[in-house]
């Protein structure tokens, strides 16, 4: 079976500052875990660590390893002392030594997927692939710019693979591919209400047949879900998919909230995708890992009958995985209790 590639690369040998000073190990940590099938990187960060995403902060360069750039199931990671201070290190294992890979996939115009047998992921990549390459989020004047499909063939108001439609638009610059597109709900700032942008699923793929005037007839090569009338079509992203995850903490001054879970629902499990209120645009980052604050109740002081606002109380955490302009996806990595829409991002 066929994934995507999300792998470990390893920074350069780190400066042992004052930040490694206060990583903690976690309670009963092995001296030694042997990579095995299955595996995250958050597992075996947790393994070691109290806080799993400082595991670049120590890891600790093996020269001898020629390639330290991703993790493989029959390797040994080994918690080292340098000048006293906790480091890891891998011990590549025998059948691993000539593996090669720079962890980064291409969209061009749908993903290229390599095996993945060995590379051990940052997060469970099941929960995450569709997000990589299917969703995207657009703004009101994308969507509204963008062909639509104004007929099918034979008179058909749903189609699927091998069917071809009919869609009205702009088409001097011409695309080979177009992602079919249906406009879905609206982001929104709980606090300042800014519309951040519309969450848009790809349905399906058209590859142009011939253009006449306005008309664009186009055949249906792929199809997730049937493809309808007043569909959009959003020319396939060229972009290169980094795969690979740096977990770590995001610059200091970024919060947000939660504002949507992918599966539809208000209240956030572990594993679930969420989309948070800060993008690229407020400088959060691929792997940007923040602590989640369940809310705080409001309750009635029965001396003053005053409204109080209870204190926010850390639930969990998570970790971002695809950054847009004003939103990013993130994934929940850990869920002490429970969580829901609008609860609170921080610092870790």
């Amino acid at each position: 079976m066929k994934k995507i590639v999300l792998g470990l690369i390893v920074s350069t040998l780190l400066s042992f500052s004052a930040l490694a000073e206060n990583i903690a190990l976690a309670p009963d940590h092995p001296s030694q875990y042997e990579v095995k099938r299955g595996d995250t990187l958050w597992d075996i960060s947790s393994t070691f660590l109290r806080d799993p995403w400082l595991w670049p902060e120590i890891w600790h360069i093996n020269r001898q390893v020629k390639n330290p750039h991703l993790i493989y199931p029959g390797d040994m990671i080994k918690l080292v002392y340098v000048d006293g201070e906790p480091r890891l290190e891998l011990k590549r294992s025998r059948h691993n030594s000539k593996r090669l890979s720079d962890g980064t996939i291409k969209l061009s115009p749908r993903i290229r997927a390599s095996d993945l047998d060995s590379v051990i992921p940052a997060i469970p990549l099941d929960a995450i692939q569709s997000f990589l390459t299917d969703s995207r989020v657009l703004t009101k004047e994308q969507l509204e710019d963008a062909p639509y499909v104004v007929a099918g063939n034979e008179n058909h108001v749903v189609m699927g693979v091998g069917d071809y439609v009919y869609a009205r638009g702009d088409w001097n610059q011409q695309h080979s591919a177009y992602g079919m597109y249906r406009q879905g709900s609206a982001y929104i700032d709980p606090k300042t209400k800014e519309v951040l942008g519309y969450d848009a699923k790809e349905l399906g793929l058209g590859k142009i047949v011939k253009v006449t005037d306005d008309i664009a007839k186009t055949e249906l090569v792929r199809a997730n879900q049937e493809i309808r009338i007043g569909d959009r079509l959003i020319p396939t992203e060229e972009r290169k998919v980094q795969s690979v995850f740096y977990p770590k903490s995001p610059k200091k001054g970024i919060a947000g909230r939660i504002i949507s879970v992918m599966s539809g629902v208000k209240n956030v499990a572990q594993y679930d995708v969420v989309v948070v209120n800060r993008g690229a645009r407020e400088g959060v980052e691929q792997g940007d890992v923040f602590a989640i604050y369940r809310k705080g109740e409001a309750i009635r002081d029965i001396y003053t009958d005053e409204l109080v606002q209870l204190p926010s109380e850390r639930a969990g955490m998570m970790m971002v995985f695809r950054t847009f302009e004003k939103v990013s996806y993130a994934l929940v990595l850990k869920a002490t209790s429970s969580m829901a829409v609008l609860d609170e991002i921080r610092e870790p």
